[in-house]
């Protein structure tokens, strides 16, 4: 079986460990622009017969998707046996259903156009809110990994006696999976929007947080806003600096700055988006899961 991966320049370091863990090899991925603004494609051409392994996590979709389309038909074209998308971040996954009369259910839409093209997918903790699995969007097959092992060996590994804070409520799928994971307790503040930019948060019992260290978490960090207040409640409950530990760190505009005004020790992050704060591999079980699919392709059982 011929193993050749396809990277976006901006998914090199993960890609690179991924590569290795699997013995696959690098081919040649090619993006350029006109000066209309049109991308231009060049893939390696000897990958006839071969497995392709398209690495392109989703932080940018708009700029990505289209591009991440052409690489995969042109693999089929020059003859692949399959081809299949790691997107550590996987891009449209807020906006599940019509919230406004004539809104586009994007999650549904963008699935289709990757299923049109791709014979497998394999992404990081997806950002599910009122679907329950992500195979009920996509149909091709499509593996979930979770981060949970990776995050909860670091806290046990770099933070002293840690409680984990999740932001609100709807952080407790993951705050909970990392705390069963390391052993260790947790407890979720409760969030009030106030407005697209402001939030205020609280906690249920503050007394259950003294003589801990807080680690925060969360799986997507954008604005940083939510942390950042959690992160200013904690201080005024006089708690040691937080750290901050986020699975997909998106980080628009100033969300890291602003962390760090807000008393956040250390932030950390996985590498599933290049950034600075990356601390957390996960090339170990993407490489698993991609090795899944393949085995699946190898045996003539499909993707």
């Amino acid at each position: 079986m011929t193993l050749v991966a396809l990277s976006f320049p901006d998914d090199g370091a993960l890609v690179g460990s991924v590569s290795r863990e699997l013995h696959a090899r690098m081919g040649l991925l090619e993006w350029r622009h006109f000066p209309d603004g049109e991308s231009l494609i060049r893939i390696d051409d000897g990958i006839e017969g071969a497995d392709v392994i398209i690495f392109a996590s989703l932080a940018d979709p708009d700029r990505k998707a289209l591009p991440v389309r052409f690489v995969a038909q042109t693999a089929k074209e020059l003859g692949a046996r399959s081809v299949g998308l790691v997107a550590p971040y996987l891009a449209y996954m807020r906006q599940d259903a019509r919230f406004r009369p004539g809104e586009a259910i994007a999650a549904s839409v963008f699935a289709r156009f990757l299923d049109q093209c791709l014979d497998w997918l394999v992404t990081v903790d997806p950002h599910l809110h009122r679907v329950a699995r992500l195979d009920e969007l996509y149909r091709i097959p499509v593996s979930c990994v979770a981060s949970a092992p990776e995050l909860a060996n670091w806290i046990r590994r770099e933070v002293s006696n840690p409680i984990l804070i999740g932001p609100d409520e709807e952080s407790v799928q993951w705050v909970a999976e990392i705390a069963r994971e390391a052993q260790i307790p947790y407890e979720l503040l409760h969030k009030r929007r106030c407005g697209d930019r402001e939030v205020e948060v609280s906690a249920p019992d503050p007394e259950r947080l003294r003589g801990f260290t807080p680690v925060l978490v969360d799986d997507i960090v954008s604005t940083g806003r939510t942390l950042a207040a959690a992160a200013e409640h904690l201080r005024r409950l006089e708690l040691p600096s937080p750290v901050c530990v986020v699975i997909h760190p998106l980080f628009s505009g100033n969300a890291h700055e602003l962390l760090k005004r807000a008393g956040v020790e250390r932030i950390v992050s996985t590498n599933s988006i290049l950034h600075s704060s990356n601390a957390i591999g996960l090339a170990k079980p993407i490489a698993r899961a991609v090795a899944g699919h393949l085995a699946r392709i190898q045996t003539g059982a499909g993707p």
